[in-house]
């Protein structure tokens, strides 16, 4: 699947080995990203709720993943001394070199530890993003909005954004309800029991276009709720639970640049995604605009 698609990067959602069964949980680290560093890709990757459960921590997982060659990952932003979890990071993607945008990132991708299980006795199952993980989010994601709506080049609305975390939020239920998303939804939402307001944390910051998330393999639905797109990808890994008949797939994304009337490279055009299918022949299937600037909201 990376020789057909040949990505610029790779973004590995959680539950990146199954850890209850993992003997030597680093080894089992390295192998589960291997393919990406044997071809020589930058990666970056999140944790799910089954990567610590083995003799390393998710500190430990997050410490070892960093450490890999060609990870662009990170253990927690730097400068931040309290934030809950580990995994917390955002990489900017900067414009065309030689064009006006070299030194402004067009386009910002934010990755958060989703947690495992909740702590509370009186809160069952799955945790949730912290007020900590919050506040760094709003705090980077108005940095880099004033950095891009600055001069030189000053922009009249934000750079897209995307983020990526493993535990769904509550409100790709209401994604479900609408009816209105492309692909399949096989496994209920398992999203934590509470709410965390962190949706509506992302509305309020106004430039995340997309979240991705991993944890319910049989859920490769991508659909639009106020304003922000809500994306599975279909379980992607051998190592973890999938269907008899359907295949294995990754969602791919491409983010297009316009083209400016000197001939140079601008801004963010578009968002696209498709997923890609780990079957004979390497298929492709529902193509899906997921932002463009003519779109409300786009610049």
């Amino acid at each position: 699947m990376i020789l057909a698609e040949k990505p610029d990067l790779i973004v590995f959602t959680g539950d990146n080995i199954y850890a209850a069964d993992a003997t030597d949980a680093a080894r089992s680290l390295d192998a589960a990203f291997s393919p990406a560093i044997s071809a020589s890709i930058p990666w970056a990757a999140v944790l799910g709720n089954h990567d610590q459960q083995s003799a390393l921590s998710r500190e430990g997982v997050m410490k070892h993943i960093v450490t890999l060659k060609h990870t662009l990952s990170q253990l927690n932003p730097a400068g931040v001394d309290l934030i809950d979890g580990f995994g917390n990071y955002n990489l900017e993607v900067h414009g065309v070199e030689g064009s006006g945008f070299e030194n402004k990132s067009v386009l910002n991708l934010y990755f958060l530890d989703s947690g495992d299980y909740s702590k509370f006795p009186s809160i069952s199952k799955y945790d949730w993003i912290k007020p900590s993980q919050q506040l760094w989010f709003q705090r980077t994601s108005l940095e880099l909005q004033r950095a891009y709506m600055s001069k030189p080049e000053a922009q009249g609305a934000p750079a897209p954004g995307l983020a990526y975390f493993h535990i769904p939020l509550p409100e790709f239920t209401n994604v479900v309800n609408s009816s209105n998303y492309t692909g399949v939804k096989q496994d209920p939402i398992s999203s934590a029991s509470v709410n965390s307001g962190f949706f509506s944390t992302l509305v309020e910051a106004g430039d995340v276009k997309a979240v991705f998330n991993g944890h319910d393999h049989l859920n490769d639905f991508c659909g639009e709720y106020t304003g922000i797109q809500l994306c599975y990808a279909g379980g992607f890994g051998y190592h973890a639970y999938g269907k008899a008949g359907w295949a294995r797939r990754a969602r791919v994304v491409v983010a297009t640049l316009e083209k400016t009337e000197e001939a140079s490279w601008g801004p963010l055009k578009s968002i696209k995604t498709w997923k890609r299918l780990d079957d004979q022949n390497l298929s492709t299937i529902d193509v899906q605009v997921l932002w463009s600037n003519n779109t409300p909201g786009g610049t």
